[in-house]
């Protein structure tokens, strides 16, 4: 098969990425082949083919947004042509003290799809049966992928700042998971106040039906419920605290955080406000996500690239050049 293929990590400008003959993968017991019918890609895959995350193997292929169709299921769970889904944590242990309290997500010992595992910036890959999800037919391979973890994340993101329904809910940073969680915010009734830099970004915003937009240096006219910041930067997040109300939450949709600046205790976080940080996404988040999504007839912006030019995916993510999110089609 075809495969885009990290042996160094290296700046994007750098093409660390080699598009590649590589083997098959042979479905072990307990896993799927699928045939990858589209791949989306996420700033998370920046931070792996850039070495922000430490490599884990000598090799491997990138990419956590995977729609496929089922060729061959070890478990006889998924009958072959069967559109499905896998997403950024690919497996976890079981047994650990979080998996057994239902916080499969803060796993100690996960597997991720395209970072411990090969991933999906190839023709096939090979996935644990129990950690795909069946597609609803409401979603085409295009729109779906974005929603594998950049739609599932920024949900869990407004489970975890505690988002209610008719709440006032600022995003900062517009990207491709944010775009996709206003259309969540929109179906609960809340007004979405939108902070981010770039142009595009906010016409974006304003398009999509943000009661309120401005750049990284404005700050929301009104005091906001809940906020979540999309951005790598501890700047970002003090910007979403300071715009709280009185027990107000932030939660901190990144991976890697650039730096956290010092900030003043008694005028950002007194009153009961709270900082949470949001750690990868459970099964249960994947489901009830894309039944809503089906639900809304949720349509992400998309840009898709070839899995030839995936280095150009990946440098047009970073410099935030396009709308909505990339897709890489094999």
């Amino acid at each position: 098969m075809k495969a885009a293929v990290l042996h160094s990590p290296g700046p994007v400008a750098s093409r660390p990425l080699r598009i590649e003959d590589a083997p098959q993968p042979e479905p072990q017991p307990g896993q799927v082949l699928l045939r990858v019918r589209a791949c989306g890609v996420c700033r998370t895959d920046l931070h792996i083919v850039e070495g922000e995350l430490p490599p884990r193997h000598e090799t491997i292929v990138p990419g956590h947004q995977i729609v496929g169709e089922v060729v061959r299921d070890t478990t006889g769970s998924h009958q072959p042509g069967t559109r499905v889904g896998v997403s950024w944590v690919g497996g976890v242990d079981g047994t650990c003290l979080y998996c057994r309290r239902g916080f499969e997500n803060l796993c100690d010992d996960p597997t991720f799809t395209g970072y411990s595992v090969n991933g999906g910036y190839a023709e096939f890959a090979a996935a644990r049966a129990d950690f795909v999800f069946p597609l609803p037919a409401a979603l085409d391979d295009l729109h779906a992928a974005p929603l594998l973890c950049a739609g599932i994340i920024g949900f869990r993101s407004l489970r975890v700042a505690g988002v209610e329904k008719g709440e006032r809910v600022g995003l900062f940073g517009f990207g491709a998971s944010a775009h996709l969680a206003i259309h969540v915010l929109h179906a609960w009734n809340c007004e979405v106040y939108v902070s981010t830099r770039g142009d595009s970004h906010r016409k974006l915003a304003r398009s999509l039906g943000a009661a309120w937009v401005g750049t990284e240096a404005d700050r929301p006219p009104v005091p906001l419920d809940r906020a979540v910041t999309f951005a790598p930067s501890g700047d970002v997040v003090i910007a979403a605290l300071s715009s709280l109300r009185k027990g107000g939450v932030v939660a901190i949709n990144a991976i890697h955080l650039d730096r956290m600046p010092q900030f003043d205790y008694d005028t950002l976080l007194w009153g009961e406000r709270q900082l949470r940080s949001v750690a990868n996404m459970t099964r249960d988040d994947a489901r009830d996500f894309l039944r809503i999504a089906a639900e809304i007839q949720l349509t992400p912006k998309v840009t898709t690239f070839t899995l030839d030019h995936a280095n150009e995916a990946l440098t047009a993510v970073k410099q935030d050049s396009i709308d909505g999110a990339a897709v890489i089609v094999p």
